[in-house]
């Protein structure tokens, strides 16, 4: 995938593009994603671990999620999902020991199946649902920030500037050699709904009202570039990445 790159696709119940980005400031890619309408699958991914370490991390996810079976049934595929990221994280750390640093990404997934949605993450990429004109933010963040803000300590408004924003507190490929722990969510989908997947670097540069009124526009396969557009416009630090998805039909 080069690091400017796009995709649209319809097929019969829904409509999905995706779009990812270096930034404004970068001149490499580290984001990687998933799109796999046929499947009912997409995701995001954002390496990190320096000297191109992250841009490993984040295609090794995308490649164990990309060699998933089609048509598998809703509860094999979140298995699958589950075992793959898990091997993934396994290989992560042990590479990382071998040279005395971190390699590791964020994830987020999405599994549509018959009127409902499994999403599953680690880190700071996030998952919006946008139902009518509400936003909502369906994960919660893995970071440093985010417990803060539960804590009291730091009110929500005043997160995204935070000197430590950029902490997480999770990732595929960190820890100290444990299991990898994958919050989920799960959730009836209705027709129309419509489900953006993004990297930080989208996420930290646009403000919720700006991604509700991008993600909102006629065409569905429109929005990525738009909001990859507007983040680029706002001098985005960091390399920007999104997935949309519209539940056109559900069954």
């Amino acid at each position: 995938m080069s690091e400017a790159a796009g995709t649209d696709v319809i097929v019969e119940r829904f409509r999905s593009a995706a779009k990812t980005d270096p930034g404004a400031k970068r001149t490499h890619n580290e984001d990687a994603f998933v799109h796999r309408p046929d499947a009912g699958l997409w995701a995001v991914a954002d390496g990190a671990g320096g000297h191109e370490a992250g841009e490993v991390a984040s295609g090794m996810i995308r490649d164990a999620l990309a060699a998933i079976p089609d048509e598998l049934p809703a509860g094999r595929m979140l298995g699958e999902v589950r075992q793959r990221i898990a091997l993934v994280h396994e290989a992560l750390l042990e590479a990382g020991a071998e040279r005395n640093g971190m390699i590791a990404s964020t994830v987020v997934v999405l599994i549509l199946r018959h009127g409902h949605f499994a999403c599953l993450w680690a880190g700071d990429s996030r998952m919006y649902r946008l139902r009518g004109e509400t936003l909502e933010q369906v994960t919660r963040d893995h970071s440093l920030v985010q417990e803060l803000v539960d804590a009291g300590l730091v009110r929500p408004e005043d997160a995204e500037s935070h000197p430590r924003a950029n902490v997480i507190t999770r990732a595929v490929g960190a820890g100290e050699g444990g299991p990898l722990d994958l919050d989920k969510t799960t959730d009836r989908v209705l027709p129309g709904d419509r489900f953006l997947l993004c990297s930080d670097g989208l996420s930290k540069c646009l403000p919720p009202a700006e991604i509700a009124t991008l993600l909102a526009v006629p065409d569905a396969a429109l929005a990525p570039d738009l909001l990859v557009a507007a983040a680029l416009a706002r001098k985005a630090s960091d390399n920007v990445t999104c997935v949309v998805v519209e539940a056109a039909q559900v069954d």
